[in-house]
């Protein structure tokens, strides 16, 4: 039994044709994934140091918060608008959820609370927390009770002392998170869950 060709395919332009169709099916997976569900981010500040680096690459999973509500403790990645009256900036900052709506967040002594109780911080740097002076250790080191208005979050960087967050531009709009950084991929050396 012998296999039968078509006498007017060309078998060059059928393998080009199945590779431009396989590269197209493979961008656009890769376009949808990015734009829904995961992407990376880089991270260019100290102000989550020691938890991640400069230099350290993140996963963001976008999904997330699609499927449940956002929670005190994450990190997460926003876009942070401004504008000096005539040009509009974004800029993607990572930070860690400290207050969500309804919660009351004060600073005393450097002592972060939400709803009057001590918010417990493992991840804060040792150094910094060992610094006599409360600016250095935290940068600001009284901060009066704020209520977190529905629809936004209370939000710092793990590095208190070099970090510009919710402290100084107030709370940020739910809807500006992308979603969570939940692992770092890089380098690998690095790798760790958040």
């Amino acid at each position: 039994m012998s296999d039968v060709v078509d006498s007017n395919s060309k078998p060059g332009i059928d393998a080009i044709r199945e590779w431009i169709t396989v590269i197209g099916v493979a961008l656009l997976i890769a376009f949808v994934v990015r734009g829904f569900v995961l992407q990376q981010f880089y991270i260019s500040g100290p102000s989550m140091e020691s938890t991640m680096f400069q230099n350290n690459r993140v996963l963001v999973n976008k999904l997330s918060y699609r499927l449940h509500d956002i929670h005190r403790g994450d990190v997460v990645v926003f876009d942070r608008v401004t504008t000096d009256g005539v040009e509009v900036q974004h800029d993607d900052l990572i930070k860690r959820v400290i207050g969500v709506a309804g919660d009351s967040v004060s600073i005393t002594n450097c002592v972060v609370s939400v709803n009057g109780s001590e918010v417990d911080e493992p991840y804060l740097n040792d150094y910094d927390l060992a610094q006599a002076n409360l600016e250095d250790r935290c940068r600001v080191p009284e901060m009066a009770s704020t209520i977190v208005e529905p629809g936004h979050l209370f939000v710092m960087g793990d590095n208190r002392p070099q970090s510009f967050d919710s402290r100084m531009f107030g709370t940020i709009e739910e809807d500006l998170v992308i979603g969570r950084a939940f692992v770092i991929i890089w380098p690998l050396g690095s790798f760790h869950w958040l």
